[in-house]
């Protein structure tokens, strides 16, 4: 079993007269930042100073600095950026890490695959919030939290548990429940769930399920309501009662033909992709494409044009368009919003 931690196992006191630099402003670093603050942790910001990022940091009252001075000041840098731009920005600062500092992330991505590795002296630990940045901070506000994993890659002080678990606190996730974790369980689960689960598959699933009903004749508005717009109901209804619970609350004919179909959907073929995926990850094929090949070589223009070209999917031309009489969303540009 997990080993599971509560507020009675951390002690906030350690980071007292420590600052915390939080590199990055977007989801998860506007959410983190403001949550260590109002928790009482001294707290400054690492950006570039002319990015948007940075002018809405400051409105929100932070200091802003660039990443080697947001370093030099800090006790524990917590990486709140892109798994892309952690290499960049860690060789900018290794000059400011001496021994005694401690290096946070809520992704262990870089740290696994030693794409960065800390200096000697220097504490590695991991804070991994289970929700979105949204969510985090409205449930930190709300007086409540939400699940987290901590993990020590390196403990050169000692201490470097105690520091995750106040940084934990401090954030609102020992409130409901901290897991323990590693960085290797974490890093490897993380990118198969997104592939091949959440991401990868539940979109190719919905694309492809809309295809067959439009190229058989069917609507595209309806085809997309069975496909793409109900989807979130079965999933807020797994995400508080299980498979179980969500399976008592369709109609026999649902269930009976969630049972009895969904084998021949995702088949023993399905699973050995899959497999064949996690091999990819554990064994680096993954991050070397993706960092390596698409991000350093091609400065991410293969993504640009997959994301371009999802874009013009028909699935998400008809959605636009029923978001938009729905009032669900504004309608998109194609462009991604900082």
């Amino acid at each position: 079993m997990v080993k599971l931690y509560y507020d009675s196992d951390a002690d906030q006191s350690i980071l007292e007269g420590k600052t915390v630099a939080v590199f990055g402003y977007g989801s998860q670093g506007h959410a983190q930042s403001n949550n260590f603050r109002d928790s009482g942790v001294k707290v400054i910001i690492g950006l570039r100073p002319d990015g948007k990022s940075a002018e809405r940091a400051r409105e929100d009252g932070f200091e802003v600095y660039d990443f080697a001075e947001a370093a030099a000041k800090a006790d524990i840098v917590h990486f709140l950026l892109p798994d892309e731009h952690h290499e960049p920005v860690f060789n900018a600062i290794q000059e400011q890490l001496i021994p005694g500092k401690t290096l946070s992330c809520s992704h262990g991505l870089n740290f696994h695959f030693e794409i960065i590795r800390a200096p000697e002296g220097v504490n590695v630990i991991m804070l991994a919030p289970k929700a979105p940045g949204p969510t985090v901070r409205r449930e930190y506000v709300n007086g409540f939290g939400v699940p987290g994993l901590v993990a020590v890659h390196t403990d050169a002080t000692g201490d470097a548990l105690k520091i995750a678990l106040a940084l934990a606190k401090a954030n609102g996730n020992t409130k409901v429940g901290c897991f323990e974790t590693t960085f290797k369980d974490e890093t490897e689960t993380d990118l198969f769930g997104e592939q091949n689960v959440i991401c990868g598959g539940a979109v190719y699933l919905m694309k492809t399920g809309f295809e067959v009903l439009t190229e058989a004749g069917y609507p595209p508005e309806i085809a997309y309501f069975e496909c793409m717009h109900e989807m979130k109901l079965i999933v807020d209804l797994v995400y508080k009662g299980g498979v179980h619970g969500m399976s008592k609350k369709i109609s026999n004919t649902a269930r009976w033909g969630q049972f009895v179909q969904g084998p021949n959907i995702v088949t023993e073929q399905t699973k050995e992709a899959m497999k064949k995926q996690l091999e990819r990850i554990q064994n680096r094929e993954f991050v070397k494409e993706w960092i390596e090949t698409e991000c350093r070589q091609n400065n991410n223009a293969n993504l640009d044009r997959m994301l371009a070209d999802c874009y013009e999917w028909p699935i998400e031309q008809v959605g636009r368009e029923i978001r938009k009489l729905a009032g669900l969303e504004e309608v998109e540009t194609g462009e991604e919003k900082e």
